[in-house]
């Protein structure tokens, strides 16, 4: 029996705390982000291992001792692991600044965690001379405190860091147009597990498992998965078997809009003549984000991914009390619908289950478009 070419990502993110703390203990010091905006090529160039704060899901019992409730899930449930030990190995937070929740709870694990190093970088909203000045000063300052830190960053490391999370991204994007193609052979929590596990592991370690994977995946699929193709679109999905139960109320998920999927990924790198410039033209041209961008221009985006893909329509699965994407669904279903693509708008709570209810409203939508 061929063994499962999943099972590698499955355990990478199954035993990331205990990988993770083994880590910290051997000398290594390991930094945290919660949006993808943050500049993880400067953290890796100055030596640190980067780590995305995942939320999970599950009960919130301590968190609400620091927050109020209208908070969304992912913020409420990392707290509330920070809380209970799960981060104790990181050495330092980094932000880039995104959403005002993720900013305002930067300064609430500044006072509960124990953490030496908090650091938020300032991101400018307006592509100009003027602001692309801002950054770099932004990631001057940046540089200073991980120095401070204990890091040692030169512009050759951030060049090799660069090279690096160029490949990894360009794997990731190459799995994502077989995906399109309904010829990646996974499931769409398969897919999504083999994206989350680059947000727990090393940035070698993992471009090292991506390049086994893809080299893996000769066969070719002569027909498309059975179920209706969707695109899903939120903000950071965090249970993989919310797509099984796409799947099995009759849908497909062949693409998404999502911050744990293809928006961590576009641009796969930046152009410039330095490294730094590598790194500013990235930022400014990432994929559009509700927190960063307008939704008219998310709108041209989707639509093309929706006309590559083949969707025939976009779930909106959205987490409670999020509300840059709430904001924006009123304006971007209207226009999605106008080119021909209903749309569905399902909300999250920190347990992260469909109901019932949800599992109904989802047959009833694949029904209407297939």
């Amino acid at each position: 029996m061929n063994p499962d070419p999943v099972a590698p990502f499955k355990d990478a993110i199954q035993t990331s705390r205990h990988r993770l703390s083994a880590l910290s203990d051997a000398g290594e010091k390991i930094f945290g982000y919660f949006c993808t905006y943050t500049p993880v090529e400067a953290l890796h160039a100055a030596g640190f291992v980067p780590v995305r704060i995942t939320g999970g899901y599950g009960p919130v019992e301590k968190a609400f001792q620091h927050l109020p409730d209208f908070i969304c899930p992912y913020m409420k449930r990392a707290l509330e692991k920070s809380l209970t030990g799960h981060y104790d190995f990181l050495s330092g937070l980094v932000q880039g600044y995104s959403c005002d929740a993720a900013c305002g709870m930067v300064n609430i694990w500044k006072e509960t965690a124990k953490i030496e190093t908090v650091h938020s970088v300032p991101l400018p909203y307006n592509d100009s001379l003027e602001s692309k000045k801002f950054l770099a000063a932004a990631f001057d300052e940046l540089i200073e405190t991980l120095n401070t830190a204990g890091g040692c960053f030169s512009l050759s490391a951030l060049s090799d860091s660069l090279d690096l999370h160029e490949k990894i991204r360009s794997l990731q994007y190459r799995l994502y147009q077989k995906q399109y193609n309904g010829a990646s052979g996974f499931s769409a929590a398969d897919f999504m597990t083999i994206m989350d596990a680059g947000g727990v592991t090393k940035p070698e370690d993992y471009l090292v498992m991506l390049q086994k994977l893809t080299q893996g995946l000769t066969r070719q699929i002569q027909s498309l998965p059975a179920g209706v193709p969707v695109l899903v679109s939120g903000s950071i999905v965090e249970r993989p078997t919310i797509m099984d139960m796409i799947a099995s109320a009759g849908g497909r998920v062949a693409a998404d809009d999502l911050c744990n999927g293809l928006r961590q990924i576009l641009p796969v790198a930046g152009d410039g003549k330095t490294p730094m410039d590598r790194l500013i033209h990235r930022t400014f041209h990432r994929f559009p984000c509700p927190s960063r961008s307008r939704a008219v221009d998310r709108s041209r985006r989707l639509l093309d991914i929706l006309h590559q893909s083949r969707a025939k329509g976009v779930i909106f699965i959205v987490q409670k009390f999020c509300t840059p994407h709430l904001a924006d669904i009123p304006m971007l279903s209207d226009i999605l619908k106008h080119n021909g693509f209903p749309c569905l708008t399902v909300e999250m709570d920190e347990t992260w289950e469909m109901a019932g209810q949800v599992r109904t409203r989802l047959e009833g939508f694949f029904e209407m478009i297939g």
